[in-house]
């Protein structure tokens, strides 16, 4: 059983790494578009989750692995994403809509002692998939009247996906402090190509070869998320006051970029296979700075299994891409989320609705991008539910997890590009006493 297990836990990573996943144009950039945090419990609170100490047995937190003082169960989480996303600008007012669904996390927790647990998951952290047509028409002048004479396309295409393994282990110091370490290992191959055609007014090539410009990035990058917490309960009256903070350190890049400047033409109608290629440029560059010092801090309030809020503040540090033989600059982020949950009661057996638990959350992102002296922001709403099975107890909380993102991207200004977005999240987290020899048969 256990072999079988571990098989299929495997299998499923592999269907992970190959999965294609659409997303905004803004994944042109450097290592694509990068998903704040893919599991449910984090996504429909907002992404707090620095002091977010889950006062229930059967959650494991990885983005702080120091918060894990209650888990006690063995957990397996398997939960994907649908995304939908709606773009618009003023320029041409273009519209285009793109809708994805791909498996977003598995992961896999159990404890070691009463004091350390362990857990391992698996999951995209960016991902480039899009494919953008511009035409710009040209003119010439006859008798002094502007008269259409061709025009030309530029087109910009992407895939791959960056993948991220993790192992985290979390240590109980005493009743009050925790402290935890993860290790992050990311993996994959990202590809960007920019194409330029001229065509007479008739739809007629000018020219028998196309101009192109092709990135290839093939990444491995091993770094360390060193986390601890602080929680203080007050038995008396069941109210707690958490703590959190997080710093990643410590990378060891490797990530390869090659570049090549090419005429060529297609020698199949899919246009997939280059022939009579002539390289004009051509240049091999290796980067040590892929993902930057990376830091957070959280502070959260609540009752004891009734109900809990947060505030967090993310911080990324900007870092230097090669992007189609040029070096792009990425600013600083910054994050700020707020969110919780709400039990109603869950020992009210009578009502199946007041045994939910309730998520809810906000978040305002300043962007790494800055595209024409405009900074690519993000904000958003979210909420969720757990949905607990029959057997669920309060002491192994198992259940169906559905989650719930509406936001906004970008802006019309600069003729740049508006993305809204829904996306919609569903998965399952199996918890019990696992792996352990009973006493009496």
């Amino acid at each position: 059983m256990k072999k079988i297990f571990a098989v299929s836990f495997i299998s499923v990573g592999y269907f992970l790494n190959a999965q294609s996943i659409s997303n905004s144009p803004y994944a042109a950039y450097g290592i694509g578009d990068v998903k704040y945090d893919n599991t449910i419990e984090t996504a429909s609170m907002g992404g707090i989750s620095t002091a977010y100490i889950s006062d229930f047995t059967s959650s494991f937190n990885f983005a702080n692995p120091a918060n894990n003082s209650n888990f006690e169960l063995t957990s397996i989480r398997l939960e994907a994403t649908n995304e939908n996303n709606y773009f618009k600008t003023d320029y041409n007012d273009t519209k285009s809509t793109k809708h994805s669904t791909y498996l977003s996390n598995i992961a896999l927790a159990f404890p070691l002692s009463p004091k350390v647990k362990m857990g391992f998951s698996y999951q995209p952290y960016s991902s480039k998939s899009y494919d953008i047509v511009n035409t710009i028409k040209t003119y010439e002048t006859v008798d002094g009247v502007q008269v259409l004479n061709g025009y030309y396309t530029n087109r910009f295409k992407g895939s791959g996906t960056l993948n991220t393994a993790q192992a985290a282990i979390s240590y109980k110091i005493d009743q009050n402090f925790a402290v935890g370490l993860r290790a992050n290992l990311y993996f994959g191959n990202l590809y960007d190509l920019n194409e330029l055609r001229s065509y007479d007014k008739d739809g007629t090539s000018n020219a028998e070869y196309i101009n192109g410009y092709e990135t290839k990035n093939k990444i491995k990058n091993f770094n360390f998320t060193l986390g601890g917490s602080y929680q203080s309960l007050n038995t008396r009256t069941d109210r707690k006051l958490t703590i959190g903070a997080t710093a990643t350190f410590g990378n060891t890049s490797n990530m390869t970029t090659d570049y090549t400047n090419s005429t060529y033409v297609y020698a199949d109608a899919a246009q997939t296979v280059k022939a009579l290629e002539t390289i004009i440029d051509q240049k091999s560059t290796s980067s040590k700075n892929l993902l930057p010092l990376q830091a957070s801090l959280g502070v959260g309030y609540g009752s004891e299994n009734h109900w809990f809020f947060s505030g967090q503040l993310d911080y990324k540090k900007g870092e230097d891409i090669s992007y189609f033989g040029k070096t792009f600059d990425f600013q600083d982020t910054y994050r700020i989320s707020a969110g919780g949950w709400y039990l109603p009661n869950y020992n009210n057996f009578r009502n199946y609705f007041s045994r939910v638990t309730y998520r809810y959350g906000a978040f305002y992102e300043r962007g790494n991008l800055k595209i024409n002296g405009t900074s690519i922001n993000k904000f958003g709403v979210s909420a969720g539910v757990l949905l607990p099975f029959k057997t669920s107890s309060i002491t192994r909380m198992s259940g169906l997890e559905l989650g719930l993102e509406v936001g906004k991207r970008g802006t019309l200004n600069n003729n740049l590009i508006n993305q809204n977005f829904i996306n919609l999240k569903v998965g399952f987290n199996f918890a019990d006493r696992w792996f352990r020899k009973t006493l009496y048969n």
